[in-house]
């Protein structure tokens, strides 16, 4: 099945979700196009292609957004790409004014508990003073026909490449969050957590010797996707559902060179080139050549933990792209 296909089979699915019926038809446009779908939105005179019909019902997603917000919605539907573990309805919700809300669904147990989670940190940073940071708030958290509703303050999302220094800086920020307020999350080396909860984001190997120290926050997918240049020399990051305490300082900008890594090289290349490259990546944070290399490792072996929690595995098994590599670096670990 080629992605098109794919991406159209998902959507007739989430559309049977959350525009359940019944109702007279309602026009939509698929963006830009059949062939290369990413968008659904309220149909314009001016669109091209073939229009796209769904239920315009009391009982539909529309109908309850409106109630939550007071004012008329409709909404523009991410048009999802091929299976992940966390892939979920994500929604813009717009009034009659323009974009009131970037709206999650969570519609499986996964997806549930990091919309939970990430609803949970977003009120935690509503508390902490941010200078480099600027997170969404919290408009609504709640549930409509069993399914997890989270909406949030939309981010003006703005093109251009994040100066070096301002990813340092909000890498270095976030680190210092302190993440011991978020309810419902034990500690990482707590031994009475057994097996680790969805979204967890570091390993539960114990504490060794030589260890960089862990007692750090992370944002846990501070990917170029995730993050806009804001005003004022500021950050604005989204998608907060990973975020987590307790690890290494530096794990985001790891995190963030890795998944950069893997838009041109395959998973064992760009795992091999974290630790080659982690002196560079991490120097900025004072971390000596050995810590940064231990970091790296101790990264990639908590992303295939969590990968390995979710039930998902989007790299491959860990035993081709990460086990020769941490075979290799044995002497640090």
């Amino acid at each position: 099945m080629n992605d098109a296909r794919a991406r159209l089979r998902y959507l007739d699915q989430t559309l049977d979700l959350l525009f359940p019926g019944p109702g007279d038809p309602s026009p939509y446009t698929l963006l830009p196009h059949r062939l290369l779908p990413r968008r659904l939105v309220p149909r314009a005179w001016w669109h091209p292609g073939a229009r796209v019909t769904v239920p315009s019902g009391r009982d539909g997603i529309e109908s309850h957004l409106s109630e939550v917000f007071g004012t008329p919605v409709r909404v523009t539907l991410r048009v999802r790409p091929a299976r992940r573990a966390n892939r979920k309805p994500i929604l813009e919700a717009r009034a009659a004014d323009g974009p009131i809300a970037f709206v999650k669904i969570g519609d499986t147990d996964l997806t549930r508990e990091l919309v939970a989670h990430e609803a949970r940190t977003l009120g935690l940073l509503a508390g902490v003073p941010l200078k480099t940071v600027v997170p969404p708030a919290v408009l609504h958290h709640g549930s409509w026909r069993g399914l997890s509703v989270l909406a949030l303050t939309p981010l003006p999302v703005r093109r251009g490449r994040v100066p070096g220094d301002v990813l340092t800086d909000a890498i270095a920020e976030i680190a210092r969050i302190p993440g011991g307020h978020v309810p419902d999350r034990a500690p990482l080396d707590d031994p009475a957590r057994g097996n680790p909860a969805p979204g967890d984001p570091a390993s539960h190997t114990r504490q060794l010797p030589g260890d960089p120290i862990r007692g750090f926050s992370w944002h846990g997918d501070l990917t170029p996707w995730n993050i806009s240049r804001g005003p004022d020399e500021r950050l604005l990051v989204w998608d907060w559902e990973r975020f987590g305490t307790g690890v290494p300082l530096g794990f985001d900008a790891v995190h963030h060179f890795f998944q950069r890594a893997l838009r041109r090289d395959d998973p064992a290349t760009a795992a091999r080139a974290c630790v080659a490259r982690a002196l560079r990546i991490l120097a900025p944070f004072g971390l000596s050549a050995a810590e940064s290399r231990l970091t790296a490792l101790r990264y990639l072996i908590a992303l295939a933990d969590r990968h390995a929690s979710d039930g998902h595995a989007p790299l491959g098994p860990p035993e081709l792209w990460l086990t020769p590599l941490a075979d290799s670096q044995e002497i640090l670990l």
